[in-house]
């Protein structure tokens, strides 16, 4: 009883309603065009939930992260969306546990459910727009190879991911609007997806669903990063 207690404590009144919105919107989506596709149900709570604990800074969100991953990758694979496939198995699950290994070593004040937000500087920023360059030129050549659906939005996709997945190991506040920025490619890709099986509709619910709660984990670490800063150790 406590440990649901001290959770609402834990998370504003705003978070768990945009939470509680964000999941009944998505399980709505699901009863009206799918019904079937119960991995991509169980996929988007995962997903929600470790966006929702990204915006607190907590580590434990990394954790989510990994696991949504690996059911988004299979999902992807089950349409012979390849490139997100690839993107998700072998970039965005690998550097989640990088990403989860740094906000571990990095707390606020050694509480380790808060990560020490950093600031890139823009040497830092230079090099990391040259990385997704390589790193988005490699998969463009992979996925062409596997003849991927829709190649120029999965390419996008690969270097927002990268972005974003870059930018999370960093402990950035802007992973979270390159994060937003791939649920809009990812949006995209999956209409065309959905234009031959209406059930992906509540794929495309997820990701929109996404994009709200990615936004607002970008607002959220700027005020973190603003209270971090007013109350620096000496």
């Amino acid at each position: 009883m406590n440990k649901h207690i001290s959770l609402f404590h834990y998370f504003s009144k705003q978070e768990i309603g945009l939470w509680c919105g964000s999941v009944t919107l998505m399980m709505v989506s699901f009863l009206i065009f799918d019904r079937e596709n119960y991995l991509t149900l169980i996929a988007s709570f995962i997903g929600v939930t470790s966006l929702i604990y990204d915006a607190k800074g907590n580590p434990f969100g990394q954790l989510l992260m990994i696991i949504f991953s690996l059911f988004y990758g299979f999902i992807s694979y089950t349409y012979s969306y390849y490139g997100e496939m690839i993107t998700y198995l072998g970039m965005t699950a690998p550097m989640s546990i990088f990403a989860f290994i740094s906000w571990i070593k990095n707390p606020y004040n050694g509480d380790r459910s808060e990560v020490k937000i950093n600031c890139i500087q823009k040497k830092e920023v230079i090099f990391m727009f040259l990385l997704t360059t390589i790193v988005t030129s490699l998969f463009y050549f992979i996925l062409k190879y596997f003849h991927t659906m829709h190649l120029f939005l999965s390419t996008i996709s690969v270097a927002t991911s990268f972005l974003a997945v870059y930018l999370t190991f960093r402990r950035s506040a802007f992973f979270a609007l390159a994060y937003a920025i791939n649920d809009i490619v990812l949006i995209f890709l999956w209409i065309f997806a959905t234009l031959s099986d209406i059930s992906y509709l509540s794929v495309i619910t997820c990701f929109v669903v996404f994009l709200v709660n990615d936004l607002y984990t970008f607002i959220s670490w700027k005020k973190l990063h603003k209270f971090q800063e007013r109350n620096k150790n000496p």
